[in-house]
């Protein structure tokens, strides 16, 4: 029987951790890797894969290529979102899509607190009034404590369910839209559910959770920015698309929300020219919220556990397509 095969596909032999090679090794996996930029690199590297692994911004699992993989049985993106796949034709074709979201939910949790605080309590703009020296100290006043004001989360999966966690001395009063949360699981964690509207109306910080699909892009648009307080903030550490960026911009100026934190954008790299950049009322970082030292060695970690779980013929420990009816046999592992 012949080995079962992972193409990592946009990685180098320097980025990769020397011990990814000896454990894929002594799992019985033929571990190939390269840094593919077209489809005809991709067929080179992957065309008789068992396994094709993205670590990154690959944009080739796509309708166009997957087709051609005829052994493959899974494609795991390292990371929690998986836009970067084409999620319909993966299952069409029988592949698991597999994500690593366990290695992110802690960073990407305490980074919208950070962002959360940052805006709140307006740090990057008296940062910068201060360096030269400063005199008043009534510029760029916070905008309000955060203690016993309502959150509104949009999506509820582990780093909402770990944000709540962590905000729990707060007294906050938190609402959820999530259509495919079960009840039970918010009745655990003290949170409400509400529709779109009523948890902008009624939202102090409204924090982005949802992946990027057909039905999120562009979800929060002019229509749900004059929705909000005009004391609100808006948090987005999920994906840039699903706001509107235009809208966002004339928000922000013409004062229909009080402030935003932005660590994703439509699209990425952002440049300076970028119209966001010119404002006071936001804080923006370079979509480092899921970046840790201990993230990114858990991030390899778990990629290399859902290889080597695909392998033996079992289901990963994450994967977001669950309808799927994959190529190749696969049983519910005990964890």
């Amino acid at each position: 029987m012949s080995a079962f095969k992972v193409a990592l596909i946009d990685k180098t032999l320097e980025q990769i951790p020397e011990w990814v090679f000896p454990e894929l090794k002594a799992a019985g996996i033929d571990f190939v890797y390269g840094n593919c930029e077209t489809s005809e690199d991709l067929l080179k590297l992957a065309r008789d894969v068992n396994m094709l692994w993205i670590y990154g911004g690959n944009q080739l699992a796509n309708a166009e290529n997957l087709p051609k993989l005829k052994d493959c049985t899974a494609v795991i993106r390292s990371g929690s979102g998986v836009d970067r796949i084409d999620v319909d034709a993966a299952t069409e074709f029988g592949m698991v899509v597999v994500n690593t979201p366990h290695a992110h939910h802690d960073a990407v949790s305490d980074h919208t607190i950070a962002l959360i605080f940052a805006v709140g309590r307006q740090m990057a703009a008296q940062d910068k009034y201060s360096r030269p020296g400063w005199q008043r100290r009534d510029e760029f006043l916070p905008f309000w404590s955060l203690r016993q004001k309502t959150l509104g989360l949009i999506g509820f999966g582990l780093i909402p369910q770990y944000l709540v966690q962590k905000l729990v001395g707060f007294d906050l009063d938190i609402l959820v839209y999530d259509p495919f949360a079960p009840d039970a699981l918010l009745e655990s964690k003290g949170v409400k559910r509400a529709d779109l509207a009523t948890l902008f109306a009624h939202s102090d910080i409204v924090s982005v959770h949802t992946p990027l699909t057909a039905e999120t892009h562009h979800l929060i648009g002019e229509k749900e920015l004059k929705q909000m307080k005009s004391s609100a903030i808006l948090i987005n550490t999920a994906r840039g698309p699903v706001i509107q960026e235009e809208a966002l911009v004339k928000a922000l100026k013409e004062n229909w929300i009080a402030g935003a934190g932005l660590d994703v954008f439509e699209v990425e790299p952002t440049t300076a020219e970028n119209p966001l950049m010119n404002l006071d009322n936001i804080v923006v970082t370079p979509h480092t919220a899921g970046i840790s030292g201990e993230s990114v060695e858990l991030t390899w970690r778990l990629s290399v556990e859902a290889c080597i779980d695909i392998a033996n013929g079992y289901y990963p420990r994450s994967y977001v397509n669950r309808k799927v009816k994959p190529r190749k046999a696969l049983a519910q592992k005990s964890r």
